[in-house]
């Protein structure tokens, strides 16, 4: 029993390389009785961390600093929230009071403020491109899905799309919580993601497996299918 209980204690966060800079995090978190992965991910820059996202087990907060630091020898600079729940938004509090910059959309804001849940230091207020050291990325807002405020993460250069939970993984047979979910627009905000982000090497999703690029067109596939639905 000892040894099981290690085993489920050692895997609380699990770091894997994407590639070159790019790390995916995983910690884990109950939900319908199920353990349930969540995916985040960062970027050493030249100038710091950048992280997006933040683990949705609250006892991961720091193991994460500590391994990034540890891995690394760098610090996280900057965080990004992609949308109001708690799965990506819960260490946002923790990450400030570390000295890090804290950042969610206007309407994020707005939505964890009317939910309880963490909020960030910073706003940003439209589609914006960020540099940090010799990186850069871009936030956009496809439009409503699993939320009414989900963003995406796009890296036009190394063509990397992290879609949090508005892209479901290949193996989900549904689009999973939809209590906060626009049904009748989720099809054409996954269509507006294809538009931005065309021919993506990586395509990073919220919950499950992250090494599958047709989770894109596994997703539309479903909301076409939730908007049929929705509509008898």
């Amino acid at each position: 029993m000892t040894n099981v209980f290690g085993q489920i204690k050692k895997s609380k966060l699990r770091i894997s390389n994407l590639t070159g800079d790019f790390y995916i995090y995983t910690t884990y978190n109950t939900y319908k009785g199920n353990q349930i992965p969540a995916n985040g991910m960062y970027l050493v820059t030249n100038d710091g961390v950048v992280m997006f996202d933040t683990p949705w087990d609250t006892t991961q907060f720091q193991p994460l600093l500590d391994s990034i630091k540890l891995k690394h020898k760098k610090k996280v600079a900057l965080c990004i929230a992609t949308h109001f729940h708690g799965d990506r938004t819960a260490g946002l509090e923790y990450y400030r009071q570390k000295g890090i910059k804290t950042y969610t959309t206007i309407l994020t804001d707005e939505l964890s403020k009317k939910n309880n849940n963490k909020r960030a230091e910073f706003l940003i207020a439209n589609d914006t491109v960020f540099n940090v050291g010799q990186y850069s990325f871009e936030t956009y807002y496809p439009g409503p899905g699993h939320t009414t405020d989900n963003i995406i993460i796009w890296f036009k250069k190394e063509k990397i799309l992290y879609g949090a939970c508005l892209i479901k993984s290949v193996n989900d047979d549904d689009l999973g919580y939809l209590g906060d979910a626009n049904k009748t627009e989720y099809a054409s905000t996954i269509k507006n993601v294809q538009k931005k982000c065309q021919q993506p090497k990586f395509v990073i999703v919220g919950h499950g497996n992250w090494t599958n690029i047709h989770s894109l067109e596994h997703t539309l596939i479903m909301a076409e299918q939730l908007k049929k639905e929705k509509q008898r």
